[in-house]
């Protein structure tokens, strides 16, 4: 996975409570997408948010002639960008193995979001520390390019505050549950 190994939903799950999870679970429906097949298509609006619960996928530019730009594995994000600011995506998302996802409907996220304050706090916070996280996790990868000489340990090295590697670890366990009870 990208950014030394953190998995982006770990942040969100991290910091919302059980309730908050459930909720996720009973709007939230498990999609599976065939190798090959795109999910997300460059410039063109989605109507989810998606958690990956099993399976890679492939971030493209098509722009670029479709240069990979990082693969998505079980754990990450897929659309967060997208559902922040409510533009098109800059890039495509396609399967490259049979990948099992969790599709959070846009409509209802936002729905929820407006009426449930608490969960609203939740919810920003932790796209906030993913968000956060594939900042670093970007500039590291710029830094390093111009700095050959330094090690690919001193980039992912980078301290995390310790109260947010310990909700870290309880977010595993939350994904775990997550991942166990998705409908179909």
């Amino acid at each position: 996975m990208t950014d030394g190994n953190r998995k982006k939903a770990l942040f969100i799950l991290s910091q919302l409570n059980n309730d908050d999870i459930n909720w996720i679970v009973q709007k939230g429906k498990k999609e599976i997408i065939d190798p090959g097949r795109v999910l997300i298509h460059e410039g063109r609006q989605i109507d989810a948010l998606y958690i990956v619960l099993k399976g890679t996928l492939s971030v493209l530019l098509e722009a670029e002639g479709t240069k990979e730009l990082a693969k998505i594995g079980s754990g990450e994000l897929v659309g967060e960008v997208s559902f922040i600011d409510a533009r098109p995506p800059l890039a495509t998302v396609k399967a490259i193995e049979k990948t099992e996802l969790l599709a959070i409907p846009r409509r209802q996220l936002i729905l929820k979001l407006q009426n449930d304050m608490g969960f609203a706090s939740r919810f920003y916070c932790g796209i906030s520390l993913c968000l956060a996280d594939r900042m670093r996790g970007t500039i590291r990868h710029i830094e390093y390019g111009r700095n050959l000489e330094l090690e690919n340990s001193e980039l992912e090295g980078e301290d995390i505050n310790p109260s947010v590697m310990e909700n870290l670890a309880l977010a595993q366990a939350k994904f775990n549950w997550l991942m166990e009870n998705v409908r179909a």
